[in-house]
């Protein structure tokens, strides 16, 4: 079965959809995708590594979860979707913002999306519950660790998270005040 994505005009209204392997093609179409950070008690972010067996960025170190709302989906409850169908937890997400990104991906293709970032937080967490196809393995990580990483292997890290991490600064003002001290160490 075909999986088709939201194809989106620079502000983001839908005007049409295509196949999400054809948007992921070099020249990319623009379309709508999100990614999901979620945070633990402790304030430390899940990182997940791609599958090896995806077209793009495969078993580099990823937020929590990304993907592509459907049709009648909004980046929320798109997020709220595939927590579940890709590590097995239900969680509710949060709007923090949205940004526009395209990167080339070797000769392979690229990603030209319109990214809404969402964010949210859980108690605790089952790692047997990782999809295997979608994730190879996971890690909590603090801000610290984070920076020195980026700062030491920047290359091991999907474009569109450190994009979301750079843009958490601009986030919707009431959600940046609920979540500001889960995030102010990523800013």
């Amino acid at each position: 079965m075909e999986e088709y994505v939201i194809l989106v005009d620079e502000n983001d209204n839908p005007i049409g959809k295509e196949e999400k392997v054809k948007c992921h093609l070099p020249n990319g179409k623009l379309h709508r995708a999100f990614t999901a950070l979620i945070f633990n008690d402790d304030g430390k972010l899940l990182l997940t590594k791609r599958g090896d067996g995806k077209m793009l960025w495969p078993n580099d170190w990823d937020g929590t979860v990304a993907s592509h709302p459907r049709e009648s989906e909004t980046y929320v409850s798109s997020a709220e979707r595939r927590m579940p169908e890709e590590i097995g937890i239900d969680c509710k997400m949060n709007y923090i913002n949205k940004f526009e990104y395209h990167v080339p991906y070797k000769d392979i293709g690229s990603e030209n999306e319109i990214c809404g970032t969402l964010i949210g937080t859980i108690s605790s967490f089952d790692e047997s519950s990782l999809i295997k196809d979608e994730i190879s393995e996971i890690k909590w990580i603090n801000p610290d660790e984070l920076k020195n990483e980026l700062e030491q292997n920047k290359d091991v890290y999907c474009p569109w998270m450190v994009i979301a991490l750079y843009f958490l600064a601009d986030s919707d003002p009431d959600t940046l005040e609920k979540f500001n001290s889960l995030i102010m160490g990523f800013r």
